[in-house]
């Protein structure tokens, strides 16, 4: 399938179809004739895509991470939408954009963008609203390869040991001899293949695994996440290339949960929601027996989404107190091994760009981003409902994008 189009429908041409338009949309369930469950294909078609990212917990089991009791921090405000709307970029294929344009371009749900800590530019599109969490997809990988990170840090963790040292029911598989470092930097060799455009990829064997997708007549495989990861085989050495498998941020997040005897759910109200001072509880995917989807299940609000942006920026500081250690910070900033990737590296499960504003980045499936840039002291917030998985499309625009806004806001 080309990638730039989808269904006979082209995204990237100027000729997207405007969220505004589909008004059933616009925080309302769909009409029962485009009511979905997770169990139908909500990740083919726009309209059923835009709705289901912001009521994930309605389609499939979630665990809530809390907020705590506490009164939400505050964010100041300095309003720049007119200014932000109008700037003019270019798009990588050389077409000429604007800021407001791109948005509906790249199906943006809301996006939060922060200058030195206030909010210059806040807006809401579709069914998402201020209140309610959205799929963060691959985000999700950011947040627990932060907690891992500082708990390597503190000594809790350590990194140069393999798999089976905190996981003993994980010898013999893939993970054998895989050490937690390069699983955190996804430098593992894996017969697992994650691709959503193929029925037939392993990524789908392990949602049907998790109970996030429907299991066949006379299915006999794996029912649980720790069932499926104990299937997966070596296939290549370790430690040699980057091979991005979103298998592993589930094995590190258990690691991490053995090591701590905590929950993910746990750990992140405790290390960052609550002193985050977070406006709304997030929650995560769980599968049958309740294992957390670490690599893609979690769903926060999106400006708790800038909160935890604006935390890594300050190089773990928030509001006077060290969240997370600012050596993990700086590490993730510095990144690892960029020959091996060609337009950045990946370190701890943060995407570096080594470009002129120092961004690093967490992604996600569908357009979800939080792109951070400390040189021009900016942090951006979005989610988005593309109707491609894939990254590539929407980074056409989206790339440029955030490059003219971090040079607008540095000035």
């Amino acid at each position: 399938m080309n990638m730039l189009e989808f269904n006979g429908q082209r995204y990237l041409d100027g000729r997207a179809s405007d969220p505004r338009e589909l008004a059933w949309m616009r925080g309302a369930p769909p009409p029962a004739d485009k009511r979905i469950t997770f169990d139908s294909d909500c990740f083919r078609t726009f309209p059923q895509i835009r709705w289901s990212l912001s009521h994930m917990r309605e389609l499939t089991a979630t665990v809530n991470v809390w907020r705590g009791p506490g009164a939400p921090s505050h964010f100041e405000r300095h309003d720049r939408t007119s200014e932000i709307d109008a700037l003019a970029f270019t798009d990588a294929h050389g077409r000429p954009r604007r800021f407001e344009e791109a948005l509906f371009d790249t199906y943006a749900d809301g996006m939060v963008v922060l200058h030195r800590g206030r909010i210059v530019y806040e807006r809401y599109f579709g069914a998402l609203e201020p209140h309610l969490p959205h799929a963060c997809f691959s985000v999700s990988k950011s947040y627990a390869g932060t907690l891992t990170a500082a708990f390597v840090h503190e000594g809790v963790l350590d990194d140069s040991k393999t798999i089976p040292h905190y996981l003993p029911e994980l010898r013999g598989t893939a993970w054998q001899d895989a050490t937690l470092r390069q699983v955190m930097d996804m430098q593992t060799g894996l017969a697992y293949t994650e691709d959503y455009d193929d029925e037939r990829s392993s990524v789908w064997q392990y949602v049907r695994a998790c109970g996030r997708r429907p299991k066949p007549a006379g299915y006999a495989g794996p029912t649980t996440m720790s069932d499926f990861l104990r299937t997966v085989r070596k296939q290549g050495a370790h430690g040699e290339t980057f091979d991005y498998k979103s298998v592993n941020t589930d094995v590190m997040a258990w690691v991490m949960a053995r090591a701590t005897g905590r929950s993910l759910a746990q750990l992140l109200h405790e290390r960052l929601w609550t002193p985050l001072g977070c406006e709304e509880d997030g929650y995560i995917e769980i599968d049958p027996v309740g294992m957390p989807a670490a690599g893609g299940g979690l769903s926060v609000s999106l400006r708790d989404l800038a909160r935890f942006g604006e935390l890594m920026r300050c190089e773990g500081v928030w509001k006077g107190k060290q969240l997370v250690p600012a050596s993990v910070v700086h590490d993730v900033q510095k990144g690892h091994h960029p020959a091996k990737l060609s337009d950045g590296s990946y370190r701890s499960q943060w995407w570096v760009t080594h470009n002129e504003l120092g961004a690093v980045e967490a992604r996600g499936i569908h357009g979800q981003r939080l792109y951070i840039a400390p040189d021009a002291e900016m942090v951006v917030a979005r989610f988005a409902s593309h109707p491609l998985a894939s990254a590539e499309a929407g980074d056409i625009i989206t790339m440029p994008q955030m490059l003219a806004l971090g040079r607008m806001l540095r000035g």
